[in-house]
């Protein structure tokens, strides 16, 4: 190992070697235990962001743990085809570089186009994802437009049309005026729009009288072909089953009574346009009213507008509100905010639109989703999340699932010109199965890409297929993904699963949360302050990337990117580097054999105490998914514990002890570096194989080597308490040495004063203090013994320590710092008196707390004594 840790130079070499040895892949093997995962297929469309790293470092963290524990592993990667983005961002190449639309080209050339994109594009996240660490199946990578997938995609429509869960219809969708397609209601993103409130007076047809109609969209005035108004409302009950007159266009339209008309909001009537809204289209469908188009697919003004049209929607509702004032039928316009819904690709606000498009019936497909899920047969990771998965289930709509798109699987829908015949087939169709004409032609859409990714838990194991994958790993084991595509992709897969397998596609769906900036503003390209994960790669390393991802993450919470966490995590891994290289120069003659265990100091126990302990700990949060907590767990034992702690203590025996003790530590010290490095492997991958292959050890690689376990033989609870009550006693030492500037050279005599049972205690800490608080002389003494004059003082829970100061520090100062304590005991003192002579507090807490508060009181009186009674000494 070299002298510095370069994390470029060590992790350009171990990923390769991974791969190429195939240590990523494993064969079904019925005799184990399964673990399956599924990577969400990151979109053909760029490269990876700090989302995709954060996700797939935690798929990585799991499977390694799984791979390590002995299961039969199986983390199949992936990537979407990801239909309106990867088409948008194609055109807008072709356009910048060519000059060219996909219609100059033709379908055919253009999808070529997009092709040659997605090569590009895949190769370079699946070397991201390399340079991650992420140790999936390369053997199995799947992408949701390969041949196997496509397979499932063409028998999961035809299915689901033979049964009637698939129709084509008339309805109103949401349509993108730029990517020219419908896009589904979770695609349309919500945002505040400062913008105004129109109040328009419509005329009663043969009176004087008239309406006033509020509205945010004066120009889909001109496809009105109603105003409702609440049955109840006694202002309007006259007007109910007259006519108005649309202003500027003249044509009647008829005053029609309806319960979905909020009689309280606005003025009580509202404008009907069923064409462009669409709780107008349900009013429409209920009183049999026509439907008139005035916004074509390129948003711009269409059919019967009479001087509006062509103008695009902007410019005609600049245009109408003009002459509406002009004509007297504005009567006022108010700054109004209100939520629009905008294309999530593109940023476009959406044009609500009547369209003949394929639908899927939801009711029995979301009634067993939910079913399920209530069940505990998918679980939830959080709880929470559960409720948001419910809501939307129960208030789901029928699925859209017809693109305009060139880009994706077409529907397997053909149409016969001849005869009018609609025919679905896995097979291509070369003439009419009703009259046998060659006249037919396929229908031009594309299927959602929602579709295809809703089938990925079974279609990337081999289904339609009955493969040994699909019979070993489905269910697959844990999703793990953002929570912002619940209702995009998990929910789709779980009733796609059921459908089609019988079964949830997973057990268990750990939601994580998305990564904010420091600011806790979400990143976009928008506000410019999104993070290259490759760059983090570059300057810090995959390893202090992962690990950096991963600490401070629960659930389903978001994180907030804190570049100085990486400085910490890149000193951790420098830390652990420097540990591994001292050990490695001192562990000549280790063999790995068990030593005399009645050779095991104090120290040793302790320190294989904490190492079980932390086995158990970092255990337990990978099996309930506390990545977070089992990251700061190893962090802490191997830092604190181990380095700070463990390796100094050690350094005596190593260069002083006898050959017998020089055995004992250097066989815990192997030992506990070993199974450190396995603990840690999951989250920082690459440093730890190099460390491993510098050990001695069994085996080709640390990724295979087995996961630790527990020795409760090597388990000593009351030398943990004891080595714990030694270092608190150390550590006061050190802090009083500080706080009196004790020169770091200067050795100090050390006074214990114990009751008569500590007495053991105190001699154990006797060689510890030597060594580790730097002292010349610890003497024990005992209660009613005279205490040394001018000495610094404090008190552990087993100890009161003084160090004489003569020739040791100022005298002044001492005096000045134990005047500072003796005010901060003195404040404890008193909060806790007055919280004990709250009437209030002591009649609503808890027996055991009040009591708690009692001891803590009692302790600080008596330290406030012991420290009183030091300064007047002085």
């Amino acid at each position: 190992m070299s002298s510095k840790y370069n994390a470029k130079e060590v992790e350009s070499k171990w990923y390769p070697w991974w791969e190429k040895n195939g240590y990523f892949h494993q064969e079904v093997d019925e005799s184990k235990e399964p673990f399956c995962i599924v990577m969400p297929p990151p979109n053909v469309t760029g490269q990876l962001h700090l989302g995709h790293a954060m996700d797939n470092t935690l798929q990585d963290i799991l499977i390694r743990f799984k791979r390590m524990e002995g299961y039969n592993t199986l983390w199949v990667p992936g990537t979407d085809h990801a239909g309106i983005a990867t088409q948008a961002r194609v055109e807008e190449e072709l356009k910048k570089t060519e000059g060219l639309t996909r219609q100059d080209l033709g379908r055919e050339a253009f999808l070529e186009k997009v092709w040659n994109w997605k090569a590009l594009y895949h190769k370079r996240i699946t070397s991201q994802l390399r340079l991650l660490g992420s140790s999936c199946d390369w053997q199995r990578e799947r992408f949701t437009l390969d041949d196997g997938c496509l397979d499932a995609v063409k028998e999961v429509f035809i299915r689901l049309y033979e049964k009637g869960l698939i129709y084509r219809g008339k309805y109103i969708v949401n349509w993108c005026p730029s990517c020219l397609t419908t896009i589904s209601d979770i695609e349309v993103e919500h945002e505040d729009d400062e913008s105004s409130l129109w109040h328009i007076r419509y005329p009663i047809d043969g009176t004087r009288d008239y309406i006033t109609i509020a509205t945010t969209r004066p120009e889909t005035m001109l496809g009105d072909t109603a105003i409702a108004v609440a049955p109840d409302d006694e202002r309007y009950q006259d007007y109910i089953g007259k006519f108005a007159i649309l202003p500027l266009i003249n044509r009647k339209i008829p005053i029609i009574a309806d319960d979905y008309v909020d009689k309280s909001f606005g003025t009580g009537a509202v404008k009907i346009t069923p064409s462009h809204d669409p709780n107008d289209f349900e009013i429409a469908g209920r009183h049999n009213l026509p439907q008139i188009v005035v916004i074509d697919q390129k948003g711009n003004m269409t059919g019967d507008v009479g001087k509006y049209l062509g103008m695009d929607r902007d410019s005609c509702r600049v245009a109408i509100v003009e002459d509406l004032e002009k004509a007297g039928f504005l009567i006022s316009i108010e700054p109004h905010t209100h939520a629009v819904g905008k294309c999530y690709r593109c940023g476009t606000i959406i044009e609500p639109l009547v369209s003949s498009q394929w639908f899927v019936k939801m009711d029995s497909l979301a009634k067993r989703a939910l079913e399920e899920v209530k069940k505990g047969e998918a679980k939830f990771i959080t709880e929470r999340f559960t409720k948001v998965y419910t809501s939307w289930l129960e208030n789901i709509k029928d699925w859209c699932i017809s693109r305009q798109l060139w880009w994706g699987r077409r529907i397997p829908v053909w149409y016969c010109e001849d005869c009018g015949e609609m025919m679905g087939s896995k097979e291509s169709l070369e003439k009419c199965t009703k009259c046998n004409s060659t006249n037919i032609y396929q229908d031009p859409d594309v299927l959602d890409t929602w579709f295809s990714s809703a089938l990925w838990p079974f279609s990337t194991l081999g289904w339609p297929e009955k493969t040994k994958e699909l019979e070993q790993f489905y269910p697959t084991s844990v999703l793990v993904t953002g929570r912002d595509i619940i209702f995009f992709w998990v929910a789709r897969m779980l009733f796609m699963g059921l459908e089609f397998m019988d079964k949830v596609p997973f057990k268990e769906i750990f939601i994580h949360g998305l990564i904010l900036d420091s600011k806790g503003r979400k990143m976009s390209k928008s506000l410019g302050n999104g993070i290259d994960p490759i760059e983090i790669i570059e300057n810090y390393g995959a390893d202090t990337l992962r690990f950096m991802l991963v600490t401070g993450n629960t659930p389903g919470n978001d994180i907030s990117f804190q570049k100085d966490r990486l400085e910490g995590v890149r000193n951790f891994c420098n830390k652990i580097w420097n540990a591994s290289r001292f050990l490695m120069m001192n562990l000549e003659g280790c063999n790995g054999e068990m030593p005399n265990k009645s050779l095991f100091t104090l120290a040793d126990k302790w320190i294989l105490n904490e190492y079980n302990e932390t086995i158990k700990k970092v255990t337990h949060n990978f099996d309930e998914y506390e990545l977070g907590e089992g990251a700061d767990t190893i962090y802490d034992f191997i830092w604190n514990s181990f380095c700070d702690w463990y390796i100094e203590i050690a350094k005596n025996r190593l260069y002083n002890g006898t050959a017998e003790e020089k055995i004992v530590v250097k066989w815990i010290l192997n030992k506990v570096l070993i199974g450190s490095m396995k603990l840690l492997h999951p989250f920082m991958p690459f440093i730890t194989e190099e460390i491993w292959q510098h050990l001695p050890h069994k085996g080709e690689t640390i990724m295979l080597d087995s996961w630790p376990t527990v020795n409760e033989e090597e388990c000593f609870i009351t030398e943990k308490n004891q080595m714990e009550s030694i270092m608190e006693t150390i550590r006061l030492v050190r802090n009083i040495r500080a706080e009196i500037n004790v020169p770091l050279g200067k050795k100090a005599s050390i006074y214990l004063f114990v009751k008569n049972e500590n007495e053991e205690l105190a001699k154990l800490a006797i060689p510890y203090l030597e060594t580790m608080a730097n002292s010349e002389a610890v003497t024990i003494g005992f209660e009613g013994d005279d205490k040394p004059a001018k000495a610094a003082t404090g008190i552990t829970k087993k100890f009161e320590v003084y160090l004489p100061l003569e020739h040791l520090i100022d005298m002044s100062a001492e005096r000045k710092r134990l005047e500072k304590e003796l005010a901060h005991l003195e404040k404890e003192v008193q909060r806790i008196e007055k919280k004990l002579n709250n009437e209030g507090f002591v009649k609503k807490a808890p027996a055991k707390v009040i009591e708690g508060e009692k001891e803590k009181l009692a302790g600080y009186r008596e330290q406030y004594n012991a420290v009183k009674e030091r300064w007047e000494d002085l």
